[in-house]
């Protein structure tokens, strides 16, 4: 079973990108869940969402300490929140942040292997805002492959409509820029 653990703020996406990806999986014939954990936080506050993926019938339905990969939408997050908890040896670490790799780790002290990419100015000018929920999703399936691009566009499709395009842009950008670090 695959887990992950995205880190963002409220109204960044990171509960929709969660719930993308476990959707694709299905798509994909894999069992999979997405969910949130968040109580009365407001708009901004760091927030977490969840994501299994399994070949299998998936029964844990707690929150995900040790991840195979964590997502880091938002850099800010990164000096104030440990991403690396947890993280299984040989994890990946997916970040939003215009550093290296190796900035991250020496700075940081980041774990993993590690997945850059500036998700920030790639939603800026994709989609007019930054929220970088599907960039990130980009960069994720880039380093991964866990779902194909084609299942994970189509879920960007159905879930925004008529304002896919600035979404699947950003997506397709992602997968092309992202920085995979050993």
């Amino acid at each position: 079973m695959l887990e992950l653990r995205f880190h963002g703020r409220g109204g960044q996406g990171g509960v929709t990108s969660a719930e993308l990806l476990a959707l694709a999986a299905i798509a994909d014939g894999k069992f999979a869940q997405a969910f949130p954990s968040f109580g009365p936080e407001r708009r901004g506050a760091p927030v977490k969402a969840f994501a299994r993926i399994s070949e299998a019938q998936i029964r844990n339905r707690t929150a995900v300490t040790t991840p195979n990969i964590a997502i880091v939408l938002d850099p800010s997050l990164l000096t104030i929140v440990n991403t690396s908890e947890g993280l299984v040896e040989g994890g990946i670490q997916v970040v939003n942040s215009t550093h290296s790799a190796k900035a991250l780790r020496e700075e940081i002290g980041l774990k993993g292997k590690l997945v850059v990419v500036d998700a920030n100015k790639i939603a800026a000018e994709e989609i007019g805002r930054v929220i970088t929920n599907t960039t990130m999703l980009g960069a994720l399936i880039k380093a991964t492959g866990i779902v194909s691009t084609d299942l994970l566009i189509e879920q960007l499709k159905k879930r925004f409509g008529r304002i896919a395009e600035g979404n699947i842009k950003a997506f397709n950008r992602a997968y092309e820029e992202a920085v995979v670090a050993e």
